[in-house]
């Protein structure tokens, strides 16, 4: 993975990740706290289609209310669908607390 991606994975072992086994971890980092540079590289190796079916599998999970109406403006998310993942019970207080 590109050195770019370090600082992402500052309580991992860096040199230990690999795209291919950790995949959905990587992923996840980089939406929900990556640079645009990193966004830029995960989207070299994701099409907009498997990064839509990745965020639509974890109904937006992970993902800050801001982060999810990014996405959806992005890779044309379905409003209603996104709407009801950010009212979902099982959403957590921090993701709450970000809602504009």
């Amino acid at each position: 993975m590109p050195e770019l991606l370090r600082p992402l994975f500052w309580d991992c072992e860096f040199d230990q990740l690999s795209w291919q086994e950790h995949r959905d971890f990587v992923t996840r980092r980089i939406l929900s706290v990556g640079t645009w540079e990193s966004i830029c590289w995960l989207r070299t190796r994701l099409s907009d289609s498997a990064l839509r079916e990745w965020i639509e599998r974890r109904q937006g999970r992970g993902l800050s209310a801001q982060q999810l109406r990014f996405w959806e403006l992005v890779l044309d998310l379905p409003s209603k669908m996104v709407d009801t993942w950010l009212v979902s019970p099982g959403r957590s207080t921090w993701q709450e607390s970000s809602r504009g």
